[in-house]
Order: C-alpha cells, then structure tokens, then sequence
C-alpha cells in the first residue's frame, strides 16, 4: 500500500468528520472533542488550526483519504496526534504516515499522549522511536470518564 501525506484540502473535511464520528474509533482515541458529531465545532476546529503554525496532514492510502496527521504547540513542546479511519487499521497506514511526518518535522523532542488501554496507538508510537516518559489521568470525552493516558517522547538521540 502506498501512503503518503499531502497538505490538507477542504475536501478532506467531510471525511475526517465521518471518521471521526466512528464510535469505535472515538472509544480507542478516548480523548476526543466534546461533541463530535456537532459539525459547526468541528469546522470552528479545523478552521483554527489550518491558521495556526501546526503542521497539518492528510493521510492518502492508494490515493484514498484514510486520516490525518499533524504536529502541533509551541517550540520544545510540539505534539504529534493522528487519526486513521478504522478500515485501515492494523495495516502499517498510521506507522507509515507518522514517520513520514516526522522525516518532514525533525525538531525534537517530540511529544505524544495516548489512552493508555489504546495499545496500538501506542505500538505505532513505539516503531517510530517514541518512549513511554510519563502517566497521567484526564477526562476521556469519548469515554465520559477519568482514564489512565500515557506520554510517549521522541527524543534527537531516538530519531
């Protein structure tokens, strides 16, 4: 499968909001927006974003829009998250596509927050060189409860 990432069009946007109104998906993500299926918050989202400094990201599978991908926050802060529609899952998509994000972003270090119980999250995290460096709890909307999360890093020595 070909995977390669391209800058985001407005044509992408109905697909990521179907994608990320899979309730399979937002349980495994567990920390997603309030009210995902509320598409004015969505587009308001997307739309702050796109003006932003974060690096965004359409995820193309076979010249499919699979997903999303972005680096995001401040200098010595930025974040990666990611997002792959449930059909491709299990498929090398979401490793291919983060390390093509972070060939294209190089600084370090590089941050990364998961459900920790999203262990294939965290596998794909783990391939491209991110380290489990700290726990924490946070309100899951997805799950409408405190969940255990897990911050993985990215350091210069590790890619």
């Amino acid at each position: 499968m070909d995977v390669v990432l391209r800058e985001v069009h407005d044509s992408d946007l109905p697909v990521f909001f179907r994608q990320m109104n899979d309730p399979e998906a937002l349980h495994m993500a567990a920390f997603t927006a309030k009210d995902p299926a509320d598409r004015d918050a969505f587009e308001a989202h997307w739309k702050r974003i796109r003006a932003s400094e974060a690096v965004l990201r359409t995820i193309l599978a076979d010249g499919d829009v699979v997903g999303s991908a972005a680096v995001y926050g401040e200098p010595g802060e930025r974040e990666v998250t990611y997002w792959v529609d449930r059909a491709y899952w299990g498929r090398g998509v979401a490793t291919a596509a983060l390390r093509g994000l972070l060939a294209e972003v190089p600084e370090r270090p590089m941050y990364a927050r998961a459900a920790a119980d999203n262990t294939a999250s965290r596998r794909v995290l783990e391939k491209c060189g991110f380290r489990i460096t700290a726990t924490a709890t946070g309100f899951a909307n997805a799950r409408g409860a405190e969940i255990d999360e897990v911050v993985l890093t990215l350091k210069a020595e590790d890619g």
